[in-house]
This record gives structure tokens, C-alpha cells and sequence, in this order.
């Protein structure tokens, strides 16, 4: 997904804790979701339309949460397997089978507070 934003023109950059190879034309900021959700201002990496993670486990689901409120962006995810979210969020059916959550919308509307 992040090469396809990246090939359409969209900035994109990733985040991990540890140094990941990316897509051409994505950017990369190694930086901890947990440590960035318990910062007021969790950075520049974050500011953007959409914070969202891919198979992110339980125990982030609410860091991602906090850090999309604070940078005020959309907020989705998918998660791993057959992991249920650990907040609430509206599933939405994917091709293939996947399911994504939005916890916010790209209107901006807070699904969890």
C-alpha cells in the first residue's frame, strides 16, 4: 500500500523501531509508536491525512490511536491474523479477505476517544 500512495503522488513516509528497507519514494523515520503516543507532540513523522499500520499486534492498536488524535489525522489499521482490535473501531471488508479498521475517518470524526 505505501508504494501505491508513493507511485500516486501522496507523501508517505514508514516508522518502526528498527531500520526497515522501503518502497522508492517512501520515506523512513526510525522512531517507537509507544514512546511517539506518550509524547504531547509525537513528531513530524506522524503529521499527516492517514496514520496507519499494517498487522499491528493488540498492544499498539492504542499507542496508534493516541498518536493519530494528537497529530489530528484518520486513524486505520489491520491486524494480525485473526487478532480482534483493542479499540473501538468500524471494520470495513477489504479485497482478499482482509479486514481494515478505521478508528477515525478521513473526515476526521472520532470513532474512539
Amino acid at each position: 500500500m505505501a508504494a501505491a500512495l508513493a507511485t500516486a503522488g501522496r507523501d508517505v513516509t514508514a516508522t518502526d523501531v528498527v531500520a526497515r528497507d522501503v518502497p522508492a519514494g517512501v520515506g523512513f523515520v526510525r522512531d517507537d509508536l509507544v514512546a511517539a503516543a506518550a509524547r504531547e507532540d509525537p513528531g513530524d513523522a506522524y503529521r499527516a491525512d492517514c496514520v496507519y499500520a499494517l498487522n499491528v499486534p493488540p498492544e499498539l492498536h492504542r499507542p496508534l490511536a493516541t498518536v493519530a488524535r494528537r497529530v489530528d489525522a484518520a486513524c486505520c489499521f489491520t491486524t494480525l491474523g485473526s487478532d480482534p482490535p483493542a479499540v473501538d473501531a468500524t471494520p470495513l471488508a477489504l479485497d482478499g479477505g482482509d479486514t481494515l479498521y478505521v478508528v477515525r475517518d478521513p473526515g476526521g470524526a472520532v470513532v474512539d476517544r
